[in-house]
Parts: C-alpha cells; sequence; structure tokens
C-alpha cells in the first residue's frame, strides 16, 4: 500500500464506511500498484454525475454484490477513479471531493485546482 496521505499532505482521512468504500474496501481511498484505476478521488456523488458515468460504460449505480460493491445513489461518499472524475470535469459533471480523503496519488492525473474548486467538507 502507498503512503496514506492526503492531497493536502496530511493523514488520508476515512472517505465512507456507509457504503464501505476504497480499493482494499477499508473506507479510505488507499491505493497500491494493483489498483489500475487508481480508485483516489472520495467523491460526494451526484446525479448528474452518476448518470455522466452510466452513459460513458461506468455504471455506478447498479449493485454487484459478487465485487461487494453496493451500487451508490446521490450523496453517498465513493472512492472514484481518477480519470473518470477528471473526464467528468471536463465535462462539466464533476461531482464534490473531500479533499481530506482524496489520496495524494491522485495529482499524479488530476490538477489540485480541480480537485479544490469542487471540495466540500469531510463529514462528521
Amino acid at each position: 500500500m502507498y503512503r496514506s496521505l492526503n492531497v493536502l499532505g496530511l493523514p488520508l482521512a476515512p472517505c465512507s464506511h456507509d457504503p464501505k468504500t476504497g480499493w482494499f474496501r477499508d473506507g479510505c481511498c488507499n491505493t497500491d500498484a494493483n489498483d489500475r484505476g487508481s480508485h483516489t478521488v472520495c467523491a460526494q456523488v451526484t446525479e448528474d454525475f452518476l448518470d455522466f458515468l452510466a452513459a460513458q460504460g461506468n455504471d455506478l449505480i447498479t449493485p454487484v454484490p459478487q465485487y461487494q460493491f453496493p451500487g451508490l445513489k446521490p450523496g453517498d461518499q465513493w472512492c472514484v477513479v481518477a480519470r473518470s472524475w477528471l473526464q467528468a470535469f471536463h465535462a462539466g459533471m464533476a461531482c464534490p471531493v473531500v479533499l481530506e480523503s482524496t489520496h495524494q496519488s491522485v495529482l499524479e492525473v488530476v490538477p489540485l485546482e480541480a480537485l479544490m474548486a469542487h471540495a466540500v467538507a469531510a463529514e462528521a
């Protein structure tokens, strides 16, 4: 597992335990070399974002129990693929992100300025 720091250079905070998210399903956007999609953006998903991704062939709405995936609804927080979030950003469909819970490795793909423009406070 890569060092668990967020995009602000601080310890990575949990993204979501309900639904349980993350490449490791540990509630955090931790990552490693096996995470080819880079599930590193702690996104607070919106209906527009989910619909946009579904139209791109990435259905995050439909549950897939064999992969421990519950299906998402607007308002859920989830560790999304960095390139998918960036694609939505370029299309004007980016959803809010929790910087404290977004892994620093995302900065290899997504500019910090883009993330900061969509930042929301972490939920208590």
